[in-house]
């Protein structure tokens, strides 16, 4: 679905990581580990196109990223679904309608019929006529899970989805990131929290990887 061959990147001049391969398989799952600074955001934006590599080559759904036109691959990044750590909302609009979103900007209003269901699958049904500043920390991640999801994506990547949210709440979203890879969906999740990678054994088979030193290896046995 999505495949890295040899990529590198770099800012400036100074490489960040290289020799980079990674595939993103149907139904795979995996975590992505590394110290901060490692370029665990940065490789997930090339995972959806929003950089291009310095080197090598990344392809989502058979087509090359580089070589798309940029309908192309508007078309490519609405079958993908990111969670970024830094949940933004528009705070004049209610949960449901952020929610929505994605939906309302593409035209498929076809898919408004999911919204309730989604909803009550994040545990958000109560608060979907709230505002985004009145929902806690661990709402708003979850209304965000829900944002991303609520297209019906292939691919879920999760930038640090648990960083600021307490160990309770960081369960209940790896769980229902685990929910989504058990219905198909293929999920990267990026995270620095080796705990809840550990917690994860028994609940999704995933690949650990591990990004440092502009190097991306695996990281131990699969769970």
């Amino acid at each position: 679905m999505i495949d890295l061959k040899n990529v590198a990147f770099g800012y400036g001049g100074a490489l960040l990581f290289s020799r980079v391969d990674l595939e993103l398989a149907p139904g795979s799952f995996h975590f992505l580990t590394g110290p901060s600074g490692a370029g665990k955001t940065t490789l997930l934006k090339l995972c959806y196109g929003a950089l291009h590599a310095t080197e090598g080559q990344v392809t989502a759904f058979g087509m090359a990223f580089d070589a798309q036109s940029r309908d192309a691959t508007a078309k490519a990044r609405r079958r993908i679904g990111v969670v970024h750590q830094e949940c933004s909302f528009l705070d004049h609009l209610t949960v449901a309608e952020n929610v929505a979103l994605p939906l309302t900007v593409t035209g498929r209003q076809d898919l408004l019929g999911n919204l309730e269901d989604v909803l009550r699958w994040v545990g958000l049904a109560r608060q979907s006529g709230q505002l985004p500043p009145q929902l806690s920390g661990g709402e708003r991640q979850r209304a965000a899970l829900a944002r991303a999801v609520i297209s019906g994506p292939e691919v879920i990547l999760a930038d640090e989805p648990t960083g600021n949210v307490d160990w309770e709440m960081s369960v209940q979203v790896l769980r229902l990131l685990a929910d989504l890879n058990a219905a198909g969906k293929t999920v990267l999740f990026a995270t620095h929290d080796l705990a809840l990678i550990r917690h994860a054994k028994g609940l999704v088979q995933a690949r650990v990887l591990r990004l440092n030193r502009g190097k991306l290896q695996q990281a131990g046995a699969d769970l």
